[in-house]
């Protein structure tokens, strides 16, 4: 058994993405990238967004270009996730209208390398409501190669965007 067991598919609530796009448009309103981070379970090649996290105070630095989650506030996000039973299984992340949907050098220099790990860009800082899945950058971490953006056929075959169902917002940090 590996700690981290291949995933196919993706199953994500649409509260989940509802959710998140509000949480980054806060950020994208400031003109600055936005981040949620998403915990839940992986099994038999499946994985579930559970929970979402939104992060606070002075451990996360939010630019117009760059986002930086300081080690103690990840520490604070993994202590969360042990509680609940659950794990870090993605993120999504917002990118300014210059900046598109791929992974920048920074992300893929600095983000979060775990297999499996979906992540995804939302565009023009989530300061669309109505932003499809399909029109975010989709990227996976594979082992042997690392990040790798998903085609539009693989998204529509391995993401699930499920209706009807709540997703628990957790805010990790302080202030705000």
């Amino acid at each position: 058994m590996t700690y981290f067991p291949e995933v196919e598919t993706w199953r994500i609530p649409d509260a989940a993405m509802v959710e998140s796009l509000a949480e980054m448009a806060r950020d994208g309103r400031e003109g600055r990238e936005g981040i949620v981070l998403w915990l839940g379970r992986r099994d038999n090649g499946a994985a579930e967004i559970s929970h979402l996290v939104v992060l606070r105070g002075k451990g996360i630095v939010k630019e117009p270009d760059l986002l930086i989650i300081g080690a103690e506030l990840m520490n604070d996000v993994a202590d969360l996730a042990i509680e609940l039973g659950v794990c870090l299984v993605g993120q999504i992340h917002s990118h300014g209208k210059l900046y598109g949907t791929n992974l920048s050098p920074t992300d893929r220099k600095y983000g979060i390398v775990v297999p499996f790990f979906l992540s995804l860009v939302a565009p023009d800082y989530a300061l669309r409501p109505d932003t499809r899945i399909e029109e975010c950058g989709v990227h996976i971490f594979e082992p042997s190669i690392g990040y790798r953006r998903l085609t539009p056929p693989e998204v529509l075959a391995r993401i699930r965007v499920v209706c009807g169902e709540s997703v628990p917002v957790l805010t990790v940090g302080e202030g705000e």
